[in-house]
């Protein structure tokens, strides 16, 4: 892991950009804004380029192999390893912020056992709360960087779009915002369904197979080339009308460092 800006580094981004927007095959690559920065990840490696010019680096969990083909625990997985550089110790999150993001994804467990109106108060509450502390800040328009950066490598513009020459979307169809508007209805039809008395452990399962098979059906979205299919991800593609502000090009530039040292790492091992 390093920090700060590595030598040279600044005038040769653009060339450096350029050169990965010739090559015919570029990783898949995945992202995350928070107030002060970008983080942007593969399957190998992440990069947290912070709007102060720092740069932090770590390299993602492996998963065994067999994990990423059962159903609904590959989901389980692919949403552990997102979230990964957020709520590892040695990533971008500080020991105090990793503690309010697992309280709150810990706590609907206990809402079952309260009273339905106590319930879904407490359940708005918490959602309001979370999603006011997660875009806090600069988060809107460094998301929106986010989205343009990653947009800018799938069209291979990435050297455009740093000169600002080009500008590619700021929305993604594989944002968490869409998951987010995914998991929600499917949360609560199973709870509707669900056989078991309210406990805490039926509660907690509620949730954990809510967020898989979520997942599956986000999997399923995105392989399908059918237009209905894309009709589930447009709920989440609105709501990030919300979740995103049109960034500046020096917010794209902090995304987009992200996505060289995301891309030099990958090409360097």
């Amino acid at each position: 892991m390093s920090g700060g800006p590595r030598p040279g580094k600044v005038q040769l981004v653009e060339s450096v950009l350029a050169s990965f927007d010739a090559r015919p095959y570029l990783p898949r690559l995945g992202g995350m804004a928070r107030p002060d920065g970008v983080a942007i990840v593969s399957d190998r490696f992440w990069a947290f380029a912070g709007i102060n010019g720092t740069l932090r680096e770590g390299t993602m969990p492996a998963p065994r192999a067999r994990l990423r083909k059962i159903p609904l625990v590959r989901g389980l997985v692919r949403l552990g390893l997102a979230l990964s550089p957020l709520i590892r110790s040695d990533g971008v999150a500080k020991r105090r912020e990793r503690f309010i993001l697992l309280a709150a994804v810990a706590a609907p467990a206990a809402f079952p056992l309260l009273p339905h109106r106590v319930s879904m108060f407490a359940g708005v509450s918490i959602t309001v709360c979370l999603a006011a502390w997660l875009l806090r800040g600069r988060t809107l328009a460094l998301h929106g960087a986010e989205h343009r950066a990653i947009a800018a490598a799938e069209e291979r513009l990435l050297a455009k779009t740093w000169s600002g020459a080009a500008r590619p979307t700021r929305f993604a169809a594989r944002c968490g915002t869409n998951f987010a508007a995914l998991v929600f209805p499917v949360a609560a039809a199973l709870q509707r369904i669900w056989p078991f008395a309210p406990t805490v452990y039926a509660s907690a399962a509620v949730v954990i197979l809510s967020l898989a098979l979520t997942m599956e059906l986000w999997l399923a979205v995105e392989a399908s080339t059918r237009r209905v299919a894309k009709a589930f991800l447009l709920p989440g593609l609105g709501l990030q009308r919300l979740t995103t502000r049109e960034p500046r090009l020096e917010e794209t530039r902090v995304a987009l460092r992200a996505v060289q040292s995301v891309l030099e790492r990958e090409f360097a091992a």
